[in-house]
């Protein structure tokens, strides 16, 4: 067992070490005014849920004779589903991430780690198991966890250009988010989610793009260069690509959606410029309907 003086230190440490993503996240939980957390599906668990007619097969003891006695028919008082789900997020910490097209926006690193602490908050408090996929950090409840995760989602990766998802460490038949641009190689994406599907894991993929990423307002003579420096193309016409690109970054979003649509995922991309809140409800939303 854990010294519980010293566990609390360590917590302190942390919490005044991160006061800013934690801040964020949890304004941004607050923003979206959820509540409570309830899966609303009939089940073991304390919390009342709703009446429904018996059928055949309900036992005597499954009848609520106060209810019953209102009426002519018999009632069945049913509780809500409350067995704790296993949640593991991955955010792509790779130096893609790291790119800002305006000093106004955040970087899509930024903007991905408050999304993925603000979800674990609400998911906490939804009694759920959160974790990070590809951290060795395990899905845990409590407050304690959140701090794990904020500490764990400060490092980065910036050797790669491009990060790739895993779901070694998935347990099976649990809940994942992907936080990424998804704009590397997709290849290792589908081999990721086959495998979470193989294991009956469902989820959430979020593409975060800033608003240039999508606009392309370049034109003349530029310098392409990713952000780990790996990749360089210099062109005097940049316009030209325009419609190129425009072309092909449509043509992964579609791809990404029928992935996700096959392994009964489902797919959404996020723009820098915009107000995370509504990104944050989707992913919520998105969590709830995969059963």
């Amino acid at each position: 067992m854990s010294d519980p003086a010293a566990l609390r230190a360590r917590a302190e440490g942390l919490a005044a070490a991160l006061p800013p993503l934690l801040a964020d996240a949890e304004h941004l939980a607050q923003a979206v005014l959820l509540g409570e957390h309830g899966r609303r599906r009939a089940g073991t668990g304390d919390e009342f849920w709703q009446y429904r007619p018996a059928h055949a097969g309900d036992g005597a003891r499954m009848i609520d004779w106060r209810r019953s006695g209102r009426s002519d028919a018999h009632f069945v008082r049913e509780r809500e589903w409350q067995a704790a789900q296993s949640v593991l997020l991955w955010v792509d910490a790779s130096a893609s991430m790291g790119f800002s097209g305006a000093k106004s926006h955040p970087t899509k690193a930024e903007r991905a780690r408050v999304l993925a602490l603000a979800i674990s908050v609400l998911l906490t408090r939804g009694g759920e198991r959160v974790g990070l996929a590809g951290t060795g950090l395990p899905a845990r409840r409590g407050p304690l966890q959140l701090l794990r995760i904020a500490e764990a989602l400060g490092g980065t990766d910036p050797a790669a250009d491009y990060g790739a998802p895993e779901a070694r460490s998935m347990p099976p038949h649990s809940r994942a988010v992907f936080l990424s641009d998804f704009l590397g190689d997709p290849a290792p994406v589908e081999r990721a989610l086959t495998e979470a599907a193989d294991k009956g894991v469902k989820g959430a993929m979020l593409q975060i793009l800033d608003p240039v990423e999508e606009a392309f307002p370049f034109d003349g003579r530029t310098i392409f260069e990713s952000m780990g420096g790996s990749l360089r193309h210099e062109t005097l016409k940049a316009g030209d690509l325009r419609g190129r690109y425009l072309d092909r970054l449509a043509m992964r979003k579609a791809r990404l959606a029928d992935l996700a649509r096959a392994t009964g995922w489902h797919f959404s991309t996020h723009h820098t410029g915009e107000s995370a809140q509504g990104s944050l409800l989707w992913l919520f939303r998105a969590l709830e309907r995969v059963h």
